[in-house]
Order: structure tokens, then sequence, then C-alpha cells
């Protein structure tokens, strides 16, 4: 199965292409979506959709698996998080993928054993369920990566979107 994680933004979406075959992942490609603060709002929303379009014809994914919403004390901020998992989502629907939501403490549970864990034992057990040498600068990447496998962990169970 071909999975491709998205932790959702609207100045940077991190994702990754996995390949989960008989119990073992193998890392296609990752990478961030990239968009510039002084741009209006609507063209990096427009972006967000253009690249994920790519990335999708590229990859050929057979599922997505989107990181939840995680409220912080920014409304602003998640107003626009929310709207920029909206576009996310209705991509995936028009490209005709299963798409699929998971929690951050689901995501933790699925690659770590524990809900609560942190930061810095998520990116450990990614990279060594990878089994990469290192892991990306950006954050938002590797926790893409972390919802890839979470879905892998969780499929049989999922609920599609």
């Amino acid at each position: 199965m071909r999975i491709l994680g998205i932790d959702p933004g609207f100045a940077i979406t991190g994702y990754s292409i996995i390949d989960y075959i008989g119990n073992k992942f193998h890392l296609i490609h990752s990478g961030a979506i990239l968009t510039q603060a002084g741009e209006s709002f609507p063209l990096r929303l427009l972006k967000l959709n253009t690249e994920l379009e790519e990335i999708i014809d590229t990859y050929q994914p057979d599922a997505v698996s989107v990181e939840e919403l995680f409220f912080n004390n920014n409304a602003k901020t998640a107003i626009n998080v929310a709207q920029a998992r909206g576009v996310i989502l209705v991509t995936c629907c028009k490209k005709q993928i299963p798409t699929y939501e998971y929690t951050p403490l689901q995501i933790k549970q699925a690659v770590v054993g524990y809900g609560r864990a942190d930061k810095i034992q998520v990116q450990k057990m990614v990279k060594t369920i990878l089994n990469v040498e290192k892991l990306p600068k950006l954050d938002d990447t590797t926790d893409s990566m972390a919802a890839a496998i979470c879905h892998a962990h969780s499929a049989k169970f999922a609920v599609k979107l």
C-alpha cells in the first residue's frame, strides 16, 4: 500500500510518500509545500491545491493520512490551518483517494506506543521505523511521515472520510 501522509498548514504543509508492504516500510519521497507570508491567502491555498495535485499525480497513493487539527491558543492560526485542511481534503476527494484523519494522540500512539510522547520520541521512532539515516529539517515533514506510519498501522480499523 502506498500512503501519502500529510501534516497540514497554510505556511508549511509537510508530506511524505511511504510504501508499506508485508509489514515493511519504505520512504519513497518527502518534502514540504511552502507558501509565502506576503502572498494573499487565497493564492496560498491555491498553491497548496496545485502542488498537492502534482504530488498525487506523480506518486499515485492508495490512501491519504491527514493529521487532524490541534487547536492552540491562536484562533486566527487555527482557522487558517482549518482552511488549508479543507483544501487538502477536497483535493484528495477530487482525486478519488481514500482519505483518513488521525488525531495527534492517535499518531503518537501508533508510532511510539504512547499517545503523550514528546516530539523527540516520535522523531526517533520515525527514523527507526523508516530506517533512514537523517530526518528532514522541517518538523512538519517528519510529522507527515508519522501520519503515514499511523495509517499503515491503523488501516484495517480506520474509517474513510
